[in-house]
């Protein structure tokens, strides 16, 4: 009967489990797949990892709607020549298709008188369609 009780409880809890971690393992896989396009200055593979529909909310910037549009914004910041040290989730938590994320990001920026490391944090809202998680709106800013 314990063995009866500790199956059938095995059997509700573990499926929980794995639905709760699995956005946050293909958010971190995305996210590995974000900074290799990144520094490899492939706007297009980056672009593909967001949605559509996608917005991004740069600092001291308009707002940029479309998955086209955030290639060219993405495209020139590369063409720059900045390098994306780390992106690191500090936090997911999501709800059926949509999850939210925030972390944290370090990177290099050339300039005149050298590469200037600039630490930021941002926030993204996740949306899966077809069981592909992809950046919808993506907000950030520098410390």
């Amino acid at each position: 009967m314990k063995t009866l009780i500790a199956i059938l409880t095995l059997g509700i809890l573990l499926p929980t489990t794995l639905v709760a971690s699995e956005p946050r393992v293909h958010i971190d896989d995305i996210s590995v797949e974000f900074v290799a396009a990144f520094n490899a200055g492939d706007g297009a593979a980056l672009a593909n990892l967001y949605s559509e529909d996608a917005t991004l909310f740069p600092p001291g910037a308009e707002r940029v709607d479309g998955r086209s549009a955030v290639q060219v914004f993405w495209q020139g910041a590369m063409d720059a020549g900045m390098k994306l040290d780390e992106l690191r989730a500090t936090e997911v938590i999501s709800r059926g298709d949509i999850a939210g994320e925030m972390g944290g990001f370090i990177l290099s920026v050339p300039g005149d008188s050298g590469v200037t490391k600039v630490v930021g944090e941002y926030i993204v809202i996740w949306k899966r369609d077809s069981h592909t998680w992809q950046l919808h709106r993506d907000i950030w800013n520098t410390k």
